[in-house]
Parts: C-alpha cells; structure tokens; sequence
C-alpha cells in the first residue's frame, strides 16, 4: 500500500470505504494478532515531531489513516495525493455497523463518566445487532497503576471482544494500546473524544465546517482554555513542517520502526 510520509509521520493512502472493508474482513477472520489502528491528525504531527517514541508507535501500527483534513491537502501540496480523510468518528460508527451485521462484539474503553455508556445505548439503537462485550470506565490515570492496568486487562481479557474501542486521549491511547498487543482481539483503535460526540455530549461541528476542514476551530471555541495552545500552537508547527518539506524534499524521510 502506498503511504504518505509527513515529517516523522508515514499515513496510508486508503479512503474510509477500503478502511472499513479491510477492517470488516480482519473482524471476520480467527485472530491472528490485534491490529493497531490510528487515525492520524495535525496533533499527532506536532507530537511525533517532539517525541521519536511516540513516532514509533505510529510506525508499527497496522494501519494509519488520516483523520484530519490538514492532512488530506498536504500531501496535496506535496504531490502525494491521500484519497481522502478518514474520520475517526465516522469510522467507529461504521464499524460498530459492521460488528452488527456480522455478530462481532465491542468493548468500549474509556471517555468521560457516563459517556460510553450513552454511546453504547445511541449505537445498540442504531444498529439493533450490535453486542457490546463490555464497558470500562476505569480511573483517570489507570494506565500508570500496575494494579488497575491488570484489573482492565483481566475484564477484557474475559470478554474476548472483537474491537476494542480506546476513548484515552491522544497520546495516552496509542500508548497503551502498542503496549497491549497480546490481549484477545482482532483490533484496537483510538477513537479521541468519539464517546462524547456520539452520545451527544458534545456537538460535533456543522458539516459544511467540517468540509472545510474546520472543526479545530469549532472545537476551539466550544473549548478555548483547553484548547488554544493545541490548534493555535500546533497549527502554526504543522504549517511550519510543511512548508519545510515542500521546499527541502529530503524532510519526508521517515526513518524505520525500532
């Protein structure tokens, strides 16, 4: 498959209809390993460029698409066309559509109190056949609790899901999923604030926004204290990184994952 290489990120060159295929028939199969999934932004460009580690994730992951817009138009300007954005909500929900059809099971992990929850109660209405394996909220700050880290492992370890759904924040989420490669299903994704859009605790940005490639700013202003320095910070990087590569060509090598 052909990739798109950003900086010190590589995305695939695959639409969300070739992703949910792919994803479908990985589902349908017996488990041969768990597939990484990323769903790759500006915010994860800034982060890569600062940390090699996190970088690497991103590299061994199975699949990285590209859920910003940002994205889709800078391999644009660099004349390594992606066939377009895959959002990461959407996808859940396509996917969750797809466990339906085929009677795979879902595990939900993650988000604010109450909201995978509601998630899981919008989607169970939306796609009647849809089996959730279990929902875990676990404390904030879990992942660096050996002994609440094993108590999750343990519950979904015991629910053998198919997809597991990981609402941990980014980086925090493809952390602990590369770090959790040998537990019992076929994919892993982190879905960001996913739960919360779906459940409607939060309003997603009007579509002709997102078309634009605006939700950051939708988001900014529903969130300003807490979101300024991530678009505004981190634009100004991406934009800084592009501009870089489209004038010296050697900038797009990515190195191997280690």
């Amino acid at each position: 498959m052909r990739r798109f290489y950003f900086d010190q990120l590589q995305v695939d060159a695959i639409s969300i209809e070739e992703t949910v295929s792919c994803l479908s028939s990985v589902m349908c199969l017996p488990r041969s390993h768990t597939h990484h999934i990323v769903t790759v932004n500006a915010q994860f460009a800034q982060i890569a460029h600062h940390e090699p580690s996190f970088a690497n994730v991103i590299r061994r992951a199975d699949l990285s698409v590209a859920d910003g817009l940002p994205l889709v138009w800078a391999s644009r300007f660099l004349r390594q066309p992606l066939p377009g954005r895959v959002n990461g909500t959407d996808l859940m929900v396509r996917l969750c559509q797809v466990a339906a059809t085929q009677r795979n099971t879902v595990y939900f992990l993650g988000g604010l109190p109450g909201a995978a929850n509601a998630a899981a109660s919008v989607l169970q209405a939306q796609f009647p056949g849809l089996t959730i394996a279990g929902i875990d909220c676990p404390l904030f700050g879990f992942n660096q609790v050996p002994a609440l880290d094993e108590e999750v492992c343990a519950r979904i370890e015991q629910a053998q899901p198919d997809l597991v759904l990981v609402a941990l924040g980014t980086p925090k989420a493809e952390y602990w999923i590369q770090d959790h490669l040998q537990l019992p299903a076929k994919v892993m994704i982190g879905i960001g604030g996913s739960f919360e859009l779906v459940a409607g605790y939060k309003k997603r940005a009007p579509l002709l926004l997102q078309k634009m490639g605006c939700e950051w700013l939708w988001r900014l202003c529903m969130e300003p204290g807490r979101l300024w320095k991530r678009y505004l910070i981190g634009n100004s990087l991406f934009g800084y990184l592009l501009l870089k590569q489209m004038f010296f060509r050697d900038s797009a090598r990515v190195p191997e994952s280690t």
